[in-house]
């Protein structure tokens, strides 16, 4: 039995199950989606280190997985509570994949605002949340999209009318529980912005510590003119756990998106983000930052198409890899014949804190236009051995110079970075990861005055 066929009997079982459960068959239309995206996995497969946009991640942890299919969404709110955001938000939670209600906070939305479940979104008005579902990230964009469309049942669905100002984040938490067999879920997330509308969303990630689940999600975004949306990924999933997810963007004229697309967790991780700026004035702003240690593997693809004239779009990504991590970033920016005047930036940077550590690292730049602003760079270095001289001539032991330049590299993308408190999780969980807990406060102050932003020395 191949291992794509391994995942596709599962997916008989669970339509199976819910047929007996409800009495009654799927809609067809969503019954036809399913099929369709089961016989495109099953034609295309896993993705092997053949595949040029894989060959540089083995995912045999995943198809050679047994992964069962969560049947229940309990979980201890203390627990939940712990691992979750400190944060005053609208909240919805899913565990392994299943929606929690009573993890979830969507009382008092504010006017002109929708926030439910996929599945009673679904139920409510199947017809406008069908149509856009799959608008952006279809079968054919990848093995996991495909695998994701066949299994999806779940997610989140997220509609802010024209005009909405959203002040209160919206976090959508996945829990991963550490389950005697491990599991498989395939969320969607769908987030529709109105015209002028303005909010931030956070996709947290997170779980109990020995839990070794697989996460496959599917995100699409709609812009509508004028939008404006903050969108984090704050991925902090067990270390036993894979992760693979994409994001896929429509913005529309005067639009303007910002995402925060942070890896700290995960045996094997995979994103892919895709913007298409499809109208002037389109803006597409990508920060991020991931963090690796031990064997944990973080890929990163991410794409910008530059669909109309007068666009812009700035990436900002940085690495942190330490003992035998490995990182993979490959960006890349498409200029589209006649998008003349746009201007595209794009940098990777990486900081390899041990000799076993690997990084590889592709940016690039497709350009069909001749009046175009573009730049694009990457380099990978070692700390640099003469900042942590001079901290320790100002009195500073060495592991603690070294936890400070290793912070202050990150500091770039963080300080763009608007909600402190995962400003505040990002630091506290890098800090615990290194040789020794710092304290924070120290460091901060003495980054400001050392000037520590200078942290690595790098080759291109």
């Amino acid at each position: 039995m191949s291992a794509a066929q391994a995942f596709l009997d599962r997916l008989e079982e669970r339509v199976a199950d819910r047929r007996n459960v409800s009495g009654e068959a799927e809609p067809s239309w969503i019954a036809a989606r399913r099929q369709a995206g089961a016989a495109r996995f099953e034609a295309l497969g896993f993705p092997t280190r053949r595949d040029e946009a894989w060959k540089y991640t083995d995912v045999r942890r995943i198809s050679e997985g047994d992964f069962g299919l969560a049947t229940n969404a309990d979980f201890s709110r203390s627990t939940a509570a712990a691992l979750g955001l400190p944060i005053d938000a609208i909240r919805l939670s899913f565990v392994d994949g299943l929606f929690s209600a009573e993890l979830s906070d969507l009382a008092d939305l504010p006017a002109g605002v929708t926030i439910e479940p996929l599945s009673q979104a679904l139920q409510a008005n199947h017809e406008a949340v069908g149509g856009s579902l799959g608008r952006l990230t279809g079968v054919d964009f990848s093995p996991f999209a495909a695998l994701n469309t066949a299994f999806a049942e779940e997610g989140a669905v997220v509609r802010i009318a024209p005009g909405a100002v959203v002040d209160t984040p919206i976090v959508i938490q996945f829990l991963s529980r550490a389950n005697a067999q491990p599991v498989m879920s395939h969320p969607r997330v769908l987030i529709e912005a109105g015209a002028r509308s303005q909010a931030t969303v956070v996709e947290h990630y997170v779980g109990e510590e020995k839990a070794a689940n697989f996460t496959n999600v599917v995100g699409e975004v709609l812009l509508e003119r004028g939008a404006i949306l903050e969108h984090y990924i704050l991925q902090e999933a067990p270390l036993g756990d894979s992760h693979v997810a994409s994001l896929h963007i429509d913005q529309g004229r005067d639009s303007r998106f910002t995402s925060f697309n942070i890896n700290l967790g995960g045996a094997l991780v995979r994103n892919d983000l895709v913007a298409d700026l499809n109208a002037e004035g389109a803006e597409a702003n990508y920060y991020g930052l991931f963090f690796a240690q031990g064997r944990q593997h973080v890929d990163n693809h991410t794409l910008v198409n530059h669909n109309a004239p007068h666009t812009f779009s700035n990436e900002n990504y940085k690495g942190i890899l330490g003992d035998r991590a490995r990182g993979v970033f490959n960006g890349k920016v498409i200029v589209k014949r006649d998008s003349q005047k746009i201007e595209a930036h794009q940098s990777n940077a990486n900081l390899l804190l041990s000799d076993r550590a690997e990084i590889d690292t592709k940016p690039e730049l497709e350009i069909y236009a001749d009046d175009v602003k573009c730049s694009h760079g990457a380099t990978t270095g070692q700390l640099d051995e003469d900042a942590v001289f001079a901290l320790r001539t100002r009195g500073i032991d060495e592991q603690t110079a070294r936890g400070l330049l290793t912070l202050a590299f990150a500091g770039e993308v963080m300080e763009q970075v608007t909600l402190d408190t995962v400003a505040e999780r990002v630091e506290r969980t890098v800090a615990g990861k290194l040789p020794e807990r710092f304290n924070l406060s120290d460091l901060v102050e003495v980054s400001s005055e050392s000037g520590a932003d200078s942290a690595a020395r790098s080759s291109s």
